[in-house]
């Protein structure tokens, strides 16, 4: 299966005082297209550093992230932020939906930045709300809606584009047990049914919703391994 993220020898240095931090030390893996993948780890593994370079919010120091076969690194910004409108999906812990616009609205929004026409872009939002089970809520604003619900909005909005990525930071971190159940029920619909996810979290039995878990501690990839089976053998550890 062809990949559709390679990081080669990723290193992300941070200046804190007269101290180096190493957030990312020599990072190698790749995600194929796809796939249902969690990078898990505690605060300060570098999961998170992984997840901004990986969305194209953050640079690395040196090393390569390949995305869709685009080296996003070496993008000037005007074409990366084209890029991750394209291509990338992003949902967030936080929703981050616009609390004056509706559910549809909000959905609609990155279709405006992508120059998509009225009639179509809204035809599509409102498909894609009903993709999620929100088909009878389109109306509603954030406020009027579950913190589920308000993530299902969010997932809609991201794939609005038709991205080749899903890229989730802590999509359950808001949510009570039961509803975060329902968004990860969710994701692997998504992924059934083609999309390419990776959700990133600190949650094991979230990155054990996944297909797979890479594990991380320290800046380092530590295990990268198929959920319920054996470690991966071509993991580039």
């Amino acid at each position: 299966m062809a990949s559709l993220i390679q990081a080669r020898d990723l290193t992300k240095l941070y200046r804190m005082g007269d101290e180096t931090v190493h957030a990312l030390a020599g990072v190698n893996f790749d995600i194929a297209r796809g796939e249902y993948c969690a990078i898990v780890g505690p605060s300060g593994s570098g999961k998170s550093t992984l997840m901004n370079i990986i969305g194209g919010l953050d640079t690395p120091t040196s090393g390569r992230i390949v995305i869709a076969g685009n080296d996003i690194g070496a993008m000037a910004d005007d074409d990366l932020a084209v890029f991750r409108n394209q291509t990338i999906g992003f949902v967030f812990q936080s929703f981050n939906l616009l609390p004056r616009m509706t559910a549809l609205e909000n959905v609609e929004l990155p279709m405006i930045y992508g120059g998509i026409a009225p009639k179509e872009r809204r035809e599509r939002a409102a498909a894609l709300l009903e993709r999620v089970g929100l088909g009878a809520r389109m109306t509603h604003r954030p406020t009027q809606l579950s913190g589920g619900q308000q993530q299902r909005v969010a997932i809609a909005r991201a794939l609005a584009g038709n991205p080749a990525l899903i890229l989730a930071d802590e999509p359950t971190g808001a949510l009570d047990t039961n509803t975060g159940k329902e968004i990860l029920a969710l994701f692997g619909r998504l992924n059934r049914e083609g999309a390419t996810v990776v959700l990133v979290t600190h949650d094991h039995e979230v990155a054990a919703a996944t297909k797979r878990t890479i594990e991380m501690r320290d800046g380092h990839i530590v295990s990268d391994r198929i959920n319920g089976g054996t470690p991966r053998h071509d993991a580039h550890l």
